[in-house]
């Protein structure tokens, strides 16, 4: 008697779970680690990568379609809205690995965080495309590239370089230029326009910039597999070119104005000088 009512709880947990995002199950674990030490900055993460999503992805597709200047302008207010509704997160795994190479954060906070952000991204895509689907509105796209012999290693490059350049705008924008008053507006504004710029300057691999953003992307709007992309090159480019670039970007920044890698006090710099305590 206990056979087919096994047999059908087994049917609805297998139809069910093909609607689970990949991974979503351990992703949320984490936020209950230490205690649920993090659980504040799991649900940043997790709720700023569902904003940054919709606000920045939705410019061009379904604000501005037709015209650039309005779409520009939608990710413009989507980069600015998403941080300020968020609280403020990393929402990009090459972010928080350089907090945590600064010290700003430790292994277990960074772990979750990142842990967070690939929750945040696997929920959002999906939905936004059953949203695009009902609405009839045009799909969101997101960075992908063709695997050719050449194509990786441009990709990589670019996704390299962007990060590095991505990272210093963070370092000066928050560390070393205080606005005033309105400092928080004008550094999120410059931040939207330099990501924009970066975007622009740096396409070959979408471009992403977070390798949250081209995984999450890759499970659900490359091919039809919904499954985590089991091409190499994939993973070198998104997240090995931007893990170098993260940890070079920190170690540029120690370099310039102090501080330590991992812990680790490097040999050379500071080159900024302290400035002098009046008596």
């Amino acid at each position: 008697m206990v056979k087919p009512y096994v047999e059908a709880v087994s049917s609805i947990f297998k139809d069910a779970a093909d609607y689970f995002p990949p991974g979503i199950f351990l992703a949320f674990a984490t936020a209950f680690l230490v205690e649920g030490k993090y659980m504040k900055e799991f649900r940043m993460e997790f709720i700023g990568s569902l904003l940054m999503i919709s606000f920045t992805f939705s410019a061009g597709k379904w604000i501005g379609s037709e015209s650039m200047s309005t779409a520009w302008l939608s990710h413009f207010l989507g980069v600015i809205a998403a941080d300020y509704f968020g609280g403020g997160p990393h929402v990009n795994p090459a972010v928080t690995l350089s907090m945590w190479a600064l010290g700003h954060s430790n292994y277990t906070e960074a772990y979750v965080r990142v842990a967070a952000q690939m929750a945040g991204g696997l929920v959002a895509f999906p939905i936004f495309h059953v949203l695009s689907n009902v609405m009839n509105w045009t799909p969101f796209g997101g960075p992908e590239f063709t695997c050719d012999e050449d194509h990786p290693v441009e990709a990589f490059l670019s996704e390299f370089v962007a990060t590095v350049l991505l990272l210093f705008l963070i370092y000066i924008l928050n560390w070393e230029i205080n606005f005033g008053s309105f400092h928080y507006w004008i550094k999120q504004s410059l931040t939207a326009v330099g990501i924009r710029a970066l975007i622009e300057f740096f396409p070959t691999a979408g471009p992403a910039m977070n390798p949250m953003l081209a995984t999450a992307w890759n499970v659900f709007g490359v091919g039809t597999t919904f499954e985590f992309p089991s091409e190499m090159e994939h993973y070198f480019v998104y997240w090995v070119g931007p893990a170098i670039g993260a940890l070079l970007a920190s170690v540029c920044y120690v370099i310039y104005a102090g501080g330590t890698i991992f812990g680790t006090t490097l040999p050379i710099g500071p080159i900024r000088r302290k400035k002098e305590k009046k008596e």
